[in-house]
């Protein structure tokens, strides 16, 4: 795991740059004009890609992660997971693969809907079992902070707190999600009606962040 406060240049979700495990580093056309092609990759450069490092080179602790609610470990064992959700009465669990190759032609709407602002209700655990990724959180000051997560990183990411995710630039990540009743993913964009969510704003009161 690394964290630091995100560069904050501005990111295309629009038009992702999407590579398989073949092409590696060739992004695949997205307009058969060539012309136009050059173009939307200038665009795109000049904009940034959300799934570069965008490391402003100032780290961020662990102990700043937890005076927003965010719980990192990390589990080389499967058994730490285990115990993990015992202690925190996390009763299920699925797997998700997010690539290309996995989601076919839902994954741009994937990732175009992890990568918007958003919260949830409860608790969110990812525990990685293949590839990288990064969460954004905000922080007390409602700036971003950038996690990369790799193999054996856990994070748990509180009720309430704003955030959104991307996979680094290999488009290719496996996770574990953990979840204290049934499996779900429910994300409410970040808006006026969601500011005043109950849940937004008990996660305020519990980290003075209000």
């Amino acid at each position: 795991m690394k964290a630091y406060w995100y560069d904050n240049a501005p990111v295309s979700i629009s038009s992702h740059r999407i590579y398989t495990k073949e092409t590696q580093s060739t992004p695949q056309p997205l307009y058969s004009d060539p012309t136009i092609q050059k173009t939307a990759i200038t665009n795109q450069q000049q904009q940034g890609d959300q799934r570069e490092d965008h490391d402003s080179g100032r780290p961020v602790t662990e102990s700043q992660l937890q005076s927003i609610g965010v719980i990192y470990h990390h589990f080389p064992q499967l058994s730490s997971v285990d115990a993990l959700a015992s202690e925190r009465g996390y009763k299920n669990r699925d797997e998700i693969t997010v690539s290309p190759e996995k989601m076919g032609s839902i994954y741009e709407e994937k990732v175009k809907s992890f990568f918007s602002e958003h919260l949830h209700e409860d608790e969110e655990i990812r525990y990685i079992l293949d590839g990288d990724g990064f969460f954004d959180v905000r922080s007390e000051g409602d700036e971003w902070i950038r996690i990369r997560l790799e193999k054996d990183d856990l994070l748990i990411l509180p009720a309430g707190i704003y955030h959104r995710f991307t996979t680094d630039a290999k488009n290719y990540i496996k996770a574990m999600r953990l979840f204290q009743d049934e499996p779900k993913w429910t994300p409410l964009n970040r808006g006026p009606d969601v500011d005043v969510n109950p849940h937004r704003q008990s996660y305020l009161k519990q980290t003075a962040v209000a």
